[in-house]
């Protein structure tokens, strides 16, 4: 199992970036699909989730409003359109695959995840 996770890089306050994931080695259709980040010197915070079908998605109450993800089953593929950033939002990125019924939250609800990508906000 292997998830990729791509898409980072610095921009400015107020830029967009789109974070993508690519699955393989799982069925990626029958896994819910999380994004998590972790800013240095702190703990990985949940920041998204979306159900395994695609439809029914969830954010932190900090990126509520700016950031979107969704998940493509048939391309083996999760996003996270991130808009309106803020220096806040540096950090690194993690996809994860979850089989948890509900809204996982915490990171041990995830089995699978990707290596991580670095998303720095300039102000």
């Amino acid at each position: 199992v292997q998830l990729q996770a791509s898409g980072g890089g610095l921009v400015q306050a107020g830029d967009s970036l789109r974070l993508s994931c690519l699955a393989s080695g799982l069925t990626f259709r029958n896994y819910g699909m999380g994004w998590f980040r972790q800013a240095p010197g702190k703990e990985r915070e949940w920041v998204s989730f979306v159900r395994r079908s695609g439809s029914g998605t969830f954010y932190a109450d900090s990126v509520k409003g700016r950031f979107t993800i969704s998940k493509d089953n048939a391309k083996n593929m999760g996003y996270l359109q991130m808009s309106s950033l803020k220096p806040e939002d540096t950090a690194v990125y993690y996809c994860a695959a979850s089989l948890t019924v509900g809204v996982p939250r915490r990171t041990e609800e995830y089995g699978h995840w990707g290596q991580g990508t670095l998303v720095t906000v300039s102000s």
